[in-house]
């Protein structure tokens, strides 16, 4: 089925159009729109943090650092992003030889203060 490949794509009514040879990828964005049902509050920031993310191609950390001023870089490759002001908080782990960004979990402030970033998988 040509096409079939990239249907899930149609599903994502409201993220902006993903080209897949962005600078890099976001890996697992159904959880940011899982995440935002729950939080409408969310979604507009959300989906600036992904437009954004899209947009860029980053190296290394300091890359990192240098468009997030706020995000918190961790040692096992992963980064945790301040969402909305600080309500939410975002951890990707971040493929820089790949371009891939992958979120490990979306969260309010309360439920990341019970989670490791380094070790934490979306369910």
């Amino acid at each position: 089925m040509p096409g079939a490949r990239w249907a899930h794509k149609a599903s994502f009514a409201k993220v902006p159009k993903w080209d897949y040879d962005s600078a890099m990828r976001l890996i697992a964005v159904s959880h940011l729109k899982q995440f935002w049902e729950k939080h409408p509050p969310a979604e507009q920031a959300l989906l600036s943090w992904a437009s954004a993310i899209r947009a860029v191609e980053w190296a290394a950390p300091a890359d990192i650092k240098a468009q997030f001023a706020t995000a918190s870089v961790l040692k096992s490759r992963r980064v945790v992003f301040n969402i909305k002001g600080n309500d939410y908080r975002l951890v990707a782990a971040v493929a820089y030889r790949f371009g891939c960004v992958y979120v490990k979990f979306i969260g309010t402030h309360r439920e990341y203060d019970q989670i490791d970033a380094d070790t934490v998988e979306m369910k």
